[in-house]
């Protein structure tokens, strides 16, 4: 095994081979993972909200659904695959907290899920699996060279997608 790249909140990174990406303490927030089966090579951005329109004078892409998944996209495609080859896996989006209201502006999680989602739709990149909603924290680290990826949650068994 090779070295494990760490991902921060609002963060987005690469790797390849026999290294790993790992992004601690997802609770409405999701680990959003591109990655090219064939080569071998992956990427992996810890998303906060879901749209870059709501938030004025951003200047962090990895923060947002819209803007982090693309700018993503992008940044693996320079690891020397192509958009098309890319399918993709997520994990998060939790409800972390319990809210009496049915306001969804509250749901970030779901919320977050959601645009994660339609970005993958629009772009054309298959989302072949996901570990998303509930009330619990994730971590998760993704290998490139088996294309698994294992979600962990205290008091959980490990998840392998």
């Amino acid at each position: 095994m090779g070295n494990m790249i760490k991902v921060g909140m609002a963060d987005m990174n690469t790797c390849a081979g026999a290294d790993a990406i790992t992004t601690l303490g997802l609770g409405s927030c999701i680990g959003v993972v591109l990655y090219d089966p064939v080569k071998k090579v992956c990427g992996m951005v810890h998303v906060m909200l879901p749209d870059s329109s709501i938030i004025r004078n951003n200047d962090n892409p990895a923060k947002f659904a819209d803007t982090g998944i693309t700018n993503l996209i992008d940044m693996v495609c320079k690891m020397g695959t192509t958009k098309q080859a890319l399918v993709a896996k997520m994990a998060g989006g939790a409800q972390m907290f319990a809210f009496n209201t049915d306001n969804d502006l509250l749901k970030v999680g779901l919320r977050n899920a959601e645009a994660c989602r339609a970005v993958l739709k629009a772009n054309n990149i298959k989302l072949i699996a996901e570990d998303c909603g509930d009330r619990f924290g994730r971590t998760i680290e993704f290998y490139p060279a088996t294309s698994e990826l294992h979600v962990k949650a205290i008091g959980k068994p490990l998840r392998i997608i």
